[in-house]
């Protein structure tokens, strides 16, 4: 991941590789110019893994190493919406 944008785009991005959510909770505001790389591995390997290096580091040690934050896991409550079916609406 490379390019400029605020922290939770980097929150955003490390929640769809590892596929669990992540919060921003750093405070931090403003445009981050943001190099990020890591090695794909078997948490979060998938079409959304967006690492270019396979020998680089995990996600976690990458977050901390390279832009000097940390992802601490947490219990936390998420709200969902659970479809249970779907129907076309019917014609006027």
């Amino acid at each position: 991941m490379t390019g400029r944008g605020v922290v939770s785009n980097i929150a955003s991005v490390v929640s769809r590789s590892l596929g669990s959510p992540v919060i921003d909770n750093t405070g931090l505001k403003g445009i981050y110019d943001i190099d990020l790389q890591w090695a794909p591995d078997s948490i979060g390997a998938g079409p959304t893994t967006l690492a270019t290096d396979p020998s680089g580091p995990s996600i976690f040690t990458a977050v901390q190493e390279q832009l000097g934050l940390r992802l601490d896991p947490k219990k936390i409550v998420v709200e969902v919406l659970v479809v249970d079916s779907a129907e076309k609406p019917a014609g006027n």
